[in-house]
């Protein structure tokens, strides 16, 4: 098996990761202490599952960019079973969703094996074409659109999209940037779930103003700019040691992460609350399911992926 490569940079980065875990959990004990009257158990829950999102992650990439890669794919094929098991499906599609889910260890495979040409157009074309072609000749025309129209969204949003935080690790590491990809998929993952973070804490401390109450109503603008301020902040810090960005670069990359990982965030609240449902799953405590965890990365994944391939590679 291919090993990734950790340097110096890299390991320091993810102690420091688990460094900002201790001093959460440490900060929520004094919270409960200081306020007992107010209810810290949801952001404890969250906390909690942060260890163990942290450690599952830091083995993964520790062991082999294979082991890595099964990861990815097993987090796509997690969210995908999620997504098909709250949207409405027709019974004759059941064949159908048989090579929705075959997708995915095809989709992985083409960035195991590096080849970006298919890896790009796998899914768009010819898995978009393949699986309407399917349904017809199932011979069921009832609610064909909407069908099509589901399996296609959840393709490109939890295959597609996905998948390109696991083409990020395999680009290789460059002069004056040691990381490599391991650093570039360390740097997207922990800042799109740490501006999920920010942007639930400063609502909390400052929100009032709600953006979009009827798709997520605790989103608040004192959420969204303090988010989009200390994830960008964080950006600017982590950049030099990550990436290989400049410091506008960084800046423009904190602005980006920040802002897509809101607008993913919200697409995938008004999916449930359209189909009346308030979590996707409940596999972790706290987060709800795996596509409750993922839906900031359907977004900025694949907008950072092509940011970073466009300037370096």
């Amino acid at each position: 098996m291919t090993s990734l490569s950790f340097d110096n940079t890299l390991l320091l980065s993810l102690a420091g990761l688990y460094l900002i875990l201790v001093v959460a959990s440490v900060v929520i004990l004094i919270l409960k202490k200081i306020k007992p009257d107010q209810d810290f158990s949801e952001l404890s829950k969250r906390v909690k599952s942060w260890w163990v999102l942290v450690t599952i992650f830091t083995l993964a990439m520790a062991l082999s960019r294979n082991v890595s890669l099964g990861f990815f794919a097993l987090i796509s094929f997690l969210a995908l079973k999620e997504y098909f098991s709250i949207i409405p499906t027709r019974r004759a599609d059941r064949r159908v969703l048989f090579w929705a889910y075959l997708s995915i260890p095809l989709q992985y495979y083409w960035v195991a094996q590096e080849w970006y040409g298919m890896f790009i157009i796998f899914v768009p074309v010819y898995m978009f074409l393949y699986l309407p072609m399917r349904m017809v000749l199932i011979g069921e025309t009832r609610n064909f659109l909407q069908a099509a129209g589901t399996l296609h969204w959840g393709l490109m949003m939890l295959v597609f999209s996905i998948s390109h935080v696991a083409y990020l690790l395999v680009l290789p590491a460059k002069d004056g940037f040691p990381a490599g990809g391991p650093g570039l998929v360390l740097f997207l993952v922990f800042l799109t779930q740490f501006n999920d973070v920010a942007q639930y804490i400063w609502g909390k401390l400052l929100g009032k103003t709600r953006i979009i109450p009827k798709v997520s109503p605790n989103k608040t603008r004192a959420g969204l700019i303090g988010g989009v301020l200390t994830t960008t902040a964080l950006a600017v810090l982590l950049a030099p040691l990550l990436t290989p960005l400049s410091l506008p670069l960084s800046v423009a990359a904190g602005l980006l992460i920040s802002v897509a990982g809101f607008i993913g965030d919200v697409t995938i609240s008004a999916l449930k609350r359209d189909l009346g449902v308030k979590d996707s799953g409940t596999l972790l405590p706290g987060h709800g399911g795996v596509l409750d965890r993922v839906d900031s990365l359907t977004y900025t994944a694949p907008l950072f992926f092509h940011f970073i391939y466009y300037l370096h590679y």
